[in-house]
């Protein structure tokens, strides 16, 4: 599914960037939400970085009533490091591999109940995932063009 019509119809939205920025790829959606604060300025746009926890930011989610709510993650989908997929994150489409602990479909079925937004991860296949180390040059060059992709869409 492209960018466009995957934020097609969407009248507010709510970007989460999942991860945590000190091992390795896992970086992933932090890199992506941290660079979309920069390029974003569309008042129906909530982008976050949520870093380890994206359960402690249901209120924010659900205090900005959103039509689509859009996570991204590192996911261990079996791919190759780097590659992107698209999914639905109740979905049993690899595990995502941060250092969250309440499972994203969880979250996901909670949310649900309490916004009626529709959901959407966008996932990563990490190859670098050591405590302390750097994210891959690939996986910075797939969040950088991500962002600006996501961004162009957004910024409507």
């Amino acid at each position: 599914m492209e960018l466009p019509e995957l934020l097609k119809n969407a009248e507010r939205v709510v970007v989460c960037g999942i991860g945590n920025d000190v091992r390795g790829d896992d970086a992933f959606g932090v890199l992506v939400a941290e660079r979309l604060k920069e390029l974003v300025k569309n008042p129906n746009v909530l982008v976050l970085n949520c870093g380890e926890v994206p359960e402690s930011y249901t209120g924010k989610i659900a205090a900005f009533e959103p039509d689509l709510v859009v996570f991204v993650d590192a996911v261990d989908f079996g791919g190759e490091g780097g590659e992107i997929i698209v999914t639905d994150p109740e979905g049993t489409v690899g595990d995502a591999v941060s250092t969250h602990s309440l499972p994203l479909r969880v979250l996901v079925g909670y949310l649900k109940l309490r916004t009626g937004a529709r959901f959407v991860l966008i996932g990563c296949q990490p190859a670098v995932m050591g405590l302390f180390q750097e994210p891959s040059e690939r996986i910075v060059k797939r969040a950088e063009a991500l962002a600006r992709a996501m961004a162009d869409s957004l910024s409507r």
